[in-house]
């Protein structure tokens, strides 16, 4: 029997639905919402606001180009948590709309599980298990995935996420939201090594990047002469600005090598630790160019057998959401009216 899965996502600003049959991606569309450059953030209300305006015609865009009925559709799959709570009543809202009037199925989707599942897209998959080193605006975590519907999170942030840092680090440079993607393109023409960032340390498999940021915070004020903070020997304004402009390039390959050396020590650590050599890269953050051929060098010298999903599946997006939805219809994972969308959950 050929199970088609309609799929919808609206966790923060994209709004996007997607069409997934027997586990082949169909149709992906993603509404963008660019309002938020101007604020240097996403603000919520406008987010909430914005999916309201393009969620049906995002459906309606998805089904067309999969030239697929909504009587055919076999299951509503949608993003439950964790994300912007306005964001996310939209799509479940309207999926558990169309679930009650079509009399179909629903099935209610972790954001982070969905990230970790992209990887299930391509025509060549990962083996299970494997580990996945998932790393977005809000999450960095390492999860250990037995099966599509079985995952264990074994490594993750205590503080703030990487892409977080990045954002952040961004904002301290003066550059626009969203910042991430520029340190990646400054961070092409300069040199990594120029500059040294402390690594945080902490135990085991997990993460910290607030000292990180603090640190980096303290390198500006200093004009690059120092990662600790002393009133005195701050630069004036004028210096901090000036240094920054001067060595823009080799501050972003400085700082992105940093923090694509903490995650991939503590990947490599799980990769020991665990015996398993089937790694998968996911989220927002696995579109930075450093980390994905980082990524790939280190598993060619530590043999794993490595997996990152295509850029349009990265970043938020429905397509994930659908392939998700379609391992949990085939585990007949699926909720009911009563389900409600949360801003934090658990796996």
């Amino acid at each position: 029997m050929s199970i088609t899965i309609l799929a919808i996502e609206s966790s923060c600003d994209d709004t996007s639905a997607a069409v997934c049959r027997d586990g082949v991606i169909l149709s992906n569309p993603i509404a963008n919402q660019s309002v938020h450059e101007k604020y240097g953030g996403v603000v919520p209300e406008l987010a909430s606001r914005a999916h309201m305006q393009n969620i049906v015609p995002v459906v309606d865009v998805a089904l067309s180009s999969a030239n697929c009925q909504l009587s055919s559709v076999d299951a509503i799959a949608f993003t439950q948590s964790p994300g912007l709570i306005g964001s996310l009543l939209v799509g479940a809202q309207f999926a558990k709309s169309l679930s009650l009037a079509l009399n179909k199925p629903l099935i209610a989707v972790h954001h982070m599980q969905a990230h970790v599942l992209a990887n299930l897209i391509a025509d060549e998959k990962p083996a299970f298990p494997f580990l996945c080193l998932t790393v977005s605006g809000g999450h960095t975590q390492i999860v250990l995935c037995e099966s599509p519907t079985q995952m264990k999170v074994i490594g993750e942030t205590l503080d703030d996420a990487a892409g977080e840092a990045f954002d952040k680090a961004a904002k301290l440079l003066g550059l626009p939201y969203p910042g991430g993607p520029l340190i990646d393109k400054y961070a092409k023409a300069g040199d990594a090594d120029r500059f040294k960032f402390a690594e945080p340390k902490i135990a085991g498999l997990d993460f910290s990047f607030s000292g990180f940021k603090t640190s980096f915070l303290y390198f500006l004020k200093n004009a690059g002469k120092s990662l600790v903070y002393k009133e005195e020997f701050t630069a004036p304004p004028e210096e901090q600005q000036q240094f920054i402009k001067d060595n823009l390039n080799d501050i972003c390959a400085s700082l992105q090598k940093s923090i694509v050396t903490i995650l991939l020590s503590k990947l490599k650590r799980a990769s020991v630790e665990t015996g398993i050599k089937n790694i998968c890269l996911a989220g927002g953050v696995s579109a930075n160019s450093s980390l994905r051929n980082t990524f790939l060098q280190k598993g060619e010298k530590y043999g794993w057998k490595t997996f990152i999903p295509a850029f349009e599946y990265c970043t938020d997006n429905a397509a994930m959401i659908a392939i998700t939805g379609y391992y949990k219809f085939l585990n007949n994972q699926f909720a009911d009216l009563s389900v409600v969308p949360t801003a934090r959950a658990e796996w």
